[in-house]
């Protein structure tokens, strides 16, 4: 087909979560793609173009989104993009296994009188469970183009591209059959729509508007009582307050519409064998028996994460990065102890210790994306609501803080999984109170020294805490700060079906080429710049400006009965965790047959050596995690509160744990 419409048409994807948008919007546009924020938001945008004859098409990946209500930020983006920004077409990706469900939202972007094609994805996940569809039948019924596809193996993507030149080259669809709503509410819908008559509503058509006020629309209600003429709007609450049905009116009517459109086009298997995906809910998520399949799961993925990642990591660390830092340091023994030290310690080793970490998350994302794809993450973010409901949180909160046990960075970008604003930042708030491996290294070495058989109940008890304190702050700071998102946490279970590599390959590269990214963008300055405050002036972390900025705090330390060298080596684990003892052993002088713990356990007693654990365990995270959350909050106000809290924390915590242990131990 030969295309030669306008130069540029744009067009929007939409469609709900899990029914394979992203694989379509990567095998429509390939190469030819970006990634950034929506403005002022930290939901993600994705734009990408692809060529069709002499025009150019230009892809907007709306966030996954169930309706057009604005229930979430996702909803409210989606729907004000398409309204605001008008673009030519909307294609609307749905699951074939779920159809009843996706043309829900196809009812709404039919109210907004917007050329819509439907892309009916996993054609072959609806066929596994019995279910016949008639693409054409379903087109006649509803006066739209529908593409059957089965996107995980490309089919379908050369037939959505001609449909969607079709639409854009006749300038309009005709006209399809639309949603209506139930017959006893039409005239309060009338009546709605006379009483806007006369009053400035764009962008938004008025005959929208009033079917949203009847759906009581928080914001569309917002924009219409500070529009209308003074008393209008009382007139429009009394009348709804006559109607308190008409959501119900709204929504029965679509579904009436769907059950008409889909009559003919799907037929059902007759009662029979129960199908894979009931057989296994049975099991996995059972109040009990879910719990612990999640529990196995989660150790699995946990396992084999680090058993796989920590040698690979260790690999980067000991022969790529020690051995660019034993080169560099070479090349550069001659120039100024500066340039040698900010490329060796200040680049090398900030931006070097994240890229280590590469392995293991690229198995995290790997994994996540399997389960994700496999269609068992949204059973796990169930299983586990009930317990993260307590903090305000969804059930899809447990994975980023499970992986934070190994790395808080691949934790906090791993909170992308969460669709709710909200819960997202939430989640990011609590996972540097996850204890990492960084910090486990330092108990690690501490412990035995000054509790020795008693070490491993030392730090099963420190861990303990970080984790109870985690909770607190989550019921506190989900009931002060996240007051919205206390209602219920409502999904749709996708169908099981067989992984796709294709489409985990394509997430893991994306995810790990972002991570690349931001290691030279964001935390090379980060690490830069933290590098030269602990050694300038001299050269030396005692006389340097961090040193100095830990004597000017030492006061505050004798409280948990630190030294300024304790608290040298608290600030010190900013750069990594590790850096810690590190910093210990550079102030103490250890080396020569001098061994570090003899010193340390020489110079503080038990309950100094116990103040300084669980304030390290606390302390603020190390830079490549704040520059992580940084990053993924998109908010510098809620990245220094998150380092404030946990200083302060810290502190609390410490001087508590040495003003009680001191006198036990």
């Amino acid at each position: 087909m030969s295309f030669s419409g306008p130069a540029e048409i744009k067009v929007a994807l939409a469609g709900p979560p899990n029914v394979g948008k992203s694989t379509v919007f990567n095998l429509l546009t390939g190469l030819h793609q970006h990634v950034g924020n929506w403005a002022g938001k930290t939901v993600e945008r994705k734009e990408g173009t692809f060529p069709y004859g002499r025009t150019s098409f230009r892809v907007i990946d709306l966030p996954g989104t169930y309706s057009l209500t604005a229930a979430s930020p996702e909803e409210l983006i989606a729907r004000e993009f398409i309204i605001r920004e008008r673009p030519d077409l909307v294609v609307a990706v749905l699951n074939a296994a779920l159809l009843e469900h996706g043309l829900y939202l196809v009812a709404e972007l039919l109210s907004l009188r917007i050329p819509v094609v439907i892309g009916l994805n996993m054609m072959d996940v609806a066929r596994k469970e019995g279910l016949a569809i008639e693409p054409g039948v379903l087109s006649a019924a509803l006066g739209l183009p529908v593409v059957p596809m089965e996107a995980s193996s490309r089919g379908g993507i050369k037939e959505l591209v001609k449909a969607i030149a079709a639409a854009a080259e006749g300038g309009r669809i005709p006209e399809p059959q639309r949603p209506v709503i139930r017959e006893d509410h039409r005239l309060v819908l009338d009546r709605t729509g006379r009483l806007l008559e006369g009053t400035d509503l764009e962008p938004y058509p008025r005959d929208w508007v009033a079917l949203k006020i009847l759906e009581g629309d928080e914001d569309i209600s917002r924009k219409v009582a500070a529009a209308v003429p003074p008393g209008r709007w009382e007139e429009i609450l009394a009348l709804l307050k006559r109607h308190d049905d008409a959501l119900v009116a709204v929504a029965s009517g679509r579904y009436a519409w769907i059950e008409r459109m889909t009559r003919a086009a799907l037929v059902r298997p007759q009662t029979g064998p129960i199908s894979l995906t009931h057989r296994l809910d049975r099991w996995l998520t059972h109040p009990f028996w879910g719990l612990l399949a999640f529990a196995a799961v989660m150790a699995a993925v946990f396992s084999l994460t680090y058993a796989l990642g920590i040698p690979l990591q260790g690999f980067l660390e000991k022969s790529v990065i020690q051995g660019l830092q034993g080169l560099v340091g070479g090349w550069t023994a001659s120039s100024p102890w500066w340039i040698r030290g900010a490329l060796v310690e200040g680049i090398l080793g900030g931006v070097g210790t994240l890229l280590t970490f590469l392995p293991i998350l690229i198995l995290f994302f790997g994994f996540t994306a399997l389960l994700e794809d496999v269609g068992y993450l949204a059973r796990s973010a169930f299983v586990m609501d009930r317990f993260m409901h307590a903090m305000r949180l969804h059930g899809k909160s447990c994975l980023p803080l499970i992986i934070s046990f190994g790395c808080n960075v691949p934790g906090v970008l791993g909170t992308r999984i969460i669709e709710s604003t909200r819960a997202r930042l939430l989640t990011m708030f609590l996972i540097p109170l996850i204890p990492c491996t960084g910090r486990m290294a330092v108990i690690a070495f501490l412990a035995p020294l000054f509790f020795r058989e008693q070490a491993a109940l030392v730090a099963i008890g420190l861990i303990l805490l970080a984790l109870g304190l985690l909770f607190a702050t989550g019921m506190i700071g989900g009931r002060l700060f996240f007051r919205q998102d206390a209602a219920p946490f409502i999904m749709e279970l996708p169908l099981y079906h067989v992984p796709h590599p294709r489409t985990i390959c394509d997430l893991v590269r994306r995810r790990s080429i972002e991570l690349v990214r931001k290691a030279v963008v964001v935390i090379l300055p980060v690490s830069l710049a933290v590098w030269a405050l602990s050694r300038f002036p001299e050269g030396r972390v005692e006389s340097s400006y961090l040193a100095g900025f830990s004597r000017a705090l030492e006061p505050a330390g004798t409280l948990m009965g630190f030294d300024w060298r304790l608290m040298v080596a608290l600030f010190a684990g900013f750069i990594a965790k590790e850096n810690s003892l590190a910093a210990l052993a550079v102030l103490f002088g250890a080396g020569e047959g001098v061994a570090l713990g003899d010193l340390i356990v020489s110079a503080y007693p038990p309950a100094v050596g116990l103040a300084f654990m669980a304030s390290q365990l606390l302390f603020i995270p190390c830079a490549a995690t704040v520059a992580a959350f940084k990053q993924e909050s998109r908010s510098w106000r809620l990245t220094l509160f998150n380092v404030a809290y946990l200083f302060i924390l810290s502190a609390a915590v410490g001087i508590a744990v040495y003003q009680a242990s001191r006198r036990i131990l």
